[in-house]
């Protein structure tokens, strides 16, 4: 019987210790001490990394955002095994993994075996919009890598672009965010490229809320038939800065994807694309203010440290 009080008390220590990560908040400083430079070496590989292709910030941005709404930010996207990195919302469009890789390689030469993928991912996410002249923010820090990814939750939980504005609502509010949230987060639409295969059915008469001439413009890369993976800008006014021109495009109805005109289609968000199109420093507080919100999704969930982000620790 003696033997079992040492155990005993082992085991209670454990679960404490687990109960206790269970429930730990992020923290801005969660890093000072145990990898202190963490923010420059992710800066540093950024600003090489939009210098190289500006497209890549806003592709980080949208890497982060579908991490989130799947299983929270736990980097499970980023896992080549479990099949949410393929699912129908990611298949052919999630780009930037090799970045991904990149920094945490830099990371790991510095401090080994302390930060996650999913953190480095959150950083990443602020920098690439940063460095797009986008809102600088303080990233709280301290997530877990998941051990597993999802396919079925990123088929259910992602916004499709012909999404309602019923639809949107619904799906943002499964993760805590707001319409309020969504509106200002849809704004990344800012920056970044989009496949014909997205957006076709709109600019080829699917849509009557769409200017004719911006739909008869994105008909010249986007055809009925052909030319799936063409790209083109979702804000076509200036494409690779981070700016408020996406909502001046919504009153225009020059909105790329049927997703984003829903937003200002006579509905509860009208006003708010008014206000964000009249004031980019309350569209930039905002969205700064609910990129933090959607990072917190799923904090405190149990997980590893990956030593490689691409798969689970063995």
């Amino acid at each position: 019987m003696a033997a079992r009080g040492p155990a005993l008390m082992q085991w209670l220590l454990a679960v404490s210790l687990l109960s206790l990560a269970a429930n730990a908040q992020l923290s801005t400083t969660f890093y000072a001490t145990s990898c202190p430079n963490l923010e420059s070496i992710v800066r540093a590989a950024m600003t090489q990394a939009v210098s190289n292709e500006q497209r890549i910030g806003a592709s980080l941005l949208r890497l982060f955002f579908h991490d989130c709404f799947v299983q929270g930010c736990d980097g499970s996207i980023l896992l080549d095994a479990g099949g949410e990195k393929t699912a129908g919302p990611n298949a052919n469009s999630v780009r930037g993994f090799e970045v991904i890789d990149t920094i945490k390689r830099n990371v790991e030469a510095a401090c080994p075996g302390v930060v996650s993928c999913a953190d480095i991912l959150a950083l990443a996410a602020r920098d690439g919009t940063t460095l797009l002249g986008g809102p600088n923010w303080n990233v709280p820090l301290g997530r877990r890598d998941s051990t597993t990814a999802s396919a079925s939750l990123a088929n259910q939980n992602l916004p499709p672009p012909t999404a309602s504005l019923a639809t949107l609502v619904s799906l943002f509010g499964r993760q805590g965010l707001s319409a309020s949230d969504m509106t200002a987060l849809s704004g990344a639409h800012t920056i970044g490229q989009a496949r014909c295969a997205t957006f076709r059915a709109r600019v080829n008469g699917g849509d009557a809320d769409i200017d004719p001439a911006f739909a008869a413009l994105r008909q010249r890369t986007c055809p009925r038939s052909g030319g799936d993976g063409n790209l083109a800008p979702i804000d076509a006014q200036t494409p690779a800065a981070f700016d408020a021109a996406y909502f001046t495009n919504l009153l225009s109805r020059r909105g790329l994807f049927h997703s984003d005109q829903e937003l200002f289609n006579g509905g509860s968000q009208d006003a708010l694309v008014r206000q964000y199109s009249a004031s980019p420093s309350l569209f930039r507080s905002d969205f700064a203010a609910a990129m933090i919100k959607m990072g917190n999704i799923g904090a405190g969930n149990a997980g590893q440290i990956r030593r490689n982000c691409r798969v689970v620790n063995s």
